[in-house]
């Protein structure tokens, strides 16, 4: 929700994870001011960890292995 974010087509992310939440229903999508990453592109937390870089095109493989990650762990 940054302006930098904003910029850097954070929406198209947003309207993304929107049309992933078909797929992934147990995910929440929170709106977030600035991470403090603002020349590393649009950032989105995930279980606490930050993502930087993150466009409509690579947000599915992020959640992917966000989730592969949180099975591992448990």
């Amino acid at each position: 929700m940054g302006s930098s974010c904003h910029l850097k087509n954070s929406y198209r992310v947003v309207q993304k994870l929107e049309e992933l939440r078909k797929t992934f229903p147990d995910i929440s999508i929170y709106g977030s001011l600035c991470f403090g990453h603002c020349s590393e592109g649009v950032c989105v937390q995930i279980d606490g960890k930050i993502h930087k870089g993150v466009t409509e095109k690579n947000i599915e493989k992020i959640i992917l292995e966000a989730k592969n990650e949180s099975n591992y762990l448990q």
